[in-house]
């Protein structure tokens, strides 16, 4: 079944008459259109993809099954004139992400506006082939690249030029560009699990982790290694095997069928019984895809079920603050009989 196919699955569950998509990313996913303005105007019957004078050659060639609309006034009022003319009654909108505004000036058009808030967001969560294949390239991405990085890490270093050279290597290897803000927390900065590069100099003996991921194509990639210059102090190399115990487990045991929370769990609860669990503040694992977190999410709160091709993170970690901090992070496809791991380089603790 088509993407469209689905979404017009889900208008006739609804009742509904029509959808306006504003999302970049729900835009590129129902078109294949990458332009950074536009809207799409869904019905059963009719595809629109209303956009500027800037867009219509690219539009024309990314999206061949809309009709392209070269607006002639702002884009939403344009929206609001489609609508009309399209005699529907029954719109949805994408209220996570529509503007008090915007949802204003949509009410402007003869309809009634119904919320489907993370509806096309539960579509994307199931990869078909071609975006199962182009997350697998920017996984390979980031295994050369924590392979280059072990090459070149040294003493001295700042995180700053680590993440230079880091960001670089993804470059040469055919990303478009990292797909989050890169994290290289180094020696006591490793308690902050969002530590992003500062111009701390690497010291000898310090753990260096590194959080980073690859665009390509529009899909991302998302790693954690962890790996020490010097003899690193003994209870963070205790803290590195139980979090890689953890970590394994959850890689080995999550499959289809199994709840955000049971997966959350498997993992949290190794920690747990290593009586790291109150260091362990984050959920395992998120959904990745044309956005870097995505559904569907691997937390102790989440009842949905896993089910084949959804991509997901497992990234247990332990912080200890003043001391540094473990994350590992696998990125996995969900299949029929288990799951499949893209990110494929070691997880040993490197001691350069």
């Amino acid at each position: 079944m088509s993407r469209i196919d689905k979404l017009n699955s889900f208008m006739n569950e609804k009742g509904l008459d029509a959808v306006i998509i504003l999302s970049d990313y729900n835009r590129r996913y129902l078109s294949g259109f990458t332009g950074t303005s536009g809207a799409l105007v869904i019905t059963p019957q009719e595809r629109y993809l209303v956009t500027d004078f800037r867009y219509i050659d690219q539009a024309s060639n990314q999206a061949p099954d809309f009709e392209i609309v070269n607006r002639s006034q702002g884009l939403i009022p344009e929206v609001v004139a489609l609508l009309n003319q399209l005699k529907v009654e029954k719109v949805g909108f994408e209220g996570h992400i529509v503007s008090y505004d915007t949802y204003l000036e949509l009410n402007k058009a003869q309809i009634s506006l119904e919320s489907i808030s993370d509806a096309i967001e539960d579509i994307r969560a199931v990869k078909d082939q071609n975006e199962i294949e182009t997350i697998k390239k920017a996984a390979e991405i980031v295994d050369k690249t924590y392979e280059y990085i072990l090459s070149i890490a040294k003493v001295g270093m700042t995180e700053q030029e680590l993440k230079a050279e880091l960001e670089s290597k993804m470059l040469h290897l055919g990303a478009s560009g990292p797909s989050f803000d890169t994290i290289v927390a180094s020696g006591y900065r490793g308690a902050l699990p969002h530590g992003v590069a500062s111009d701390k100099k690497i010291e000898e003996g310090d753990m260096i982790t590194l959080d980073f991921g690859a665009y390509y194509n529009g899909y991302v990639s998302d790693i954690t290694r962890t790996f020490a210059i010097g003899q690193p102090d003994p209870k963070l190399v205790e803290v590195y095997n139980i979090v890689l115990e953890a970590q394994q487990a959850a890689v080995n045991q999550i499959k289809a069928g199994m709840t955000g929370k049971e997966a959350d769990a498997i993992a949290r609860d190794i920690i747990a019984e290593h009586g790291y669990g109150e260091y362990f503040g984050h959920s395992t694992g998120h959904g990745i895809g044309l956005e870097i977190h995505e559904q569907p999410m691997l937390a102790k709160t989440v009842d949905k079920k896993l089910v084949p091709n959804n991509c997901v993170t497992v990234e247990p970690g332990i912080y200890l603050e003043g001391l540094g901090g473990i994350r590992i992070e696998d990125d996995i496809l969900i299949t029929e009989n288990g799951n499949e791991v893209f990110t494929k380089c070691t997880k040993d603790l490197i001691i350069l």
